[in-house]
């Protein structure tokens, strides 16, 4: 009856972190794509300054996490050093401007489907630099997921869609977003080893430590000089409070989300929560096609199928890993 008791409230557990993590990030997308689309006041301007989206974000995070730790750390843990974040704080940076900034160019759609193909760029590179071999399942997972978004490219997009972009170019836009893949991975690969060198660090500190150099860098970039885009951005926030409101409600959500996250990660580990964001993507090209009048055919649908299935084999090949070296570690 106990275990009967601990396995419901596991499950109430991993339904709370599910639903957290899908509303905080659906609804985050819809305002990103809002923000990137929508023609504001009866001037009807558009908010071109995408990248001031990711300082507000960094500065709301920034606050979040200090607040955390101060109410759940129990004072100093040994943990990696704020400096020691410099580095991938400007990939960190970079790299998501970019994927904003494709959505200038591409659909939202478009942009959450070529960023769902991180593996591409993981295995180039462990392949052409580090020599790695990885087996058939993997390169197939590979194939479907780089096909659907090539086919995804080529395809033509509807004039409704494309009536919405700021200045629509599918090439850069899909460069944008493969670049900001890129800069993911260093970003991902020097977390890791900060990680590894500082085993005490919380999820937390790295949330402090990424987001205090991500501001001051977006402070330099936004402000560094007097014509900077930081001052546009915000004399825009105050003749349009409906897009100020838009941009505090997506860096809360982002906030948020943050914590389902390293709730699903502390609870029931990495692949959970890997299948839980990639489910939510593709919920997420659903409520924009959807809600947002982002509407695709039959063959685009398609190749969101082919891309979302390679990456729900690449899972199940993960927790077929995961339990193998499960029964390894069992004794005889």
């Amino acid at each position: 009856m106990e275990a009967h008791g601990v396995g419901l409230r596991r499950v109430l557990v991993l339904s709370f972190c599910v639903a957290g993590i899908w509303s905080a990030y659906i609804y985050q997308g819809f305002l990103q794509e809002t923000l990137s689309t929508k023609r504001f006041g009866p001037d009807g301007k558009r908010f071109e300054h995408l990248s001031f989206l990711n300082l507000a974000q960094n500065v709301v995070c920034l606050i979040w996490s200090y607040i955390m730790i101060k109410l759940w750390s129990s004072g100093s843990n040994g943990g990696a050093p704020w400096w020691t974040y410099w580095s991938a704080g400007i990939t960190n940076t970079i790299g998501p401007a970019m994927g904003i900034e494709a959505l200038k160019y591409i659909s939202y759609p478009a942009q959450v489907l070529a960023k769902s193909s991180k593996m591409i760029p993981v295995m180039l590179m462990g392949t052409l630099v580090y020599g790695i071999r990885y087996t058939f399942p993997e390169y197939l997972c590979t194939l479907l997921v780089a096909g659907g978004v090539s086919i995804f490219a080529l395809l033509k997009t509807s004039s409704k869609t494309i009536s919405k972009l700021a200045h629509p170019n599918a090439p850069l836009g899909y460069g944008l977003c493969f670049l900001n893949l890129a800069f993911d991975g260093f970003t991902n690969a020097t977390q890791d080893s900060i990680s590894a060198r500082y085993p005490k660090t919380s999820a937390w500190n790295i949330m402090l430590g990424m987001n205090l150099w991500g501001t001051i860098y977006n402070m330099i970039y936004m402000f560094g000089w007097p014509q900077a885009s930081g001052f546009e951005a915000v004399q825009f926030c105050k003749q349009h409070p409906e897009a100020a409101w838009d941009i505090f409600l997506y860096c809360l959500c982002g906030a948020v989300g943050q914590n389902f996250i390293f709730l699903t990660i502390s609870r029931f580990g990495s692949l959970a929560n890997t299948t839980i964001t990639t489910t939510r993507k593709f919920v997420s090209i659903v409520v924009s096609s959807l809600l947002s009048g982002n509407p695709l055919s039959t063959k685009q649908w398609g190749c969101v199928f082919m891309v979302f299935s390679g990456l729900s084999y690449q899972i199940y090949l993960k927790w077929k890993k995961s339990q193998r070296l499960q029964k390894k570690r069992k004794p005889m």
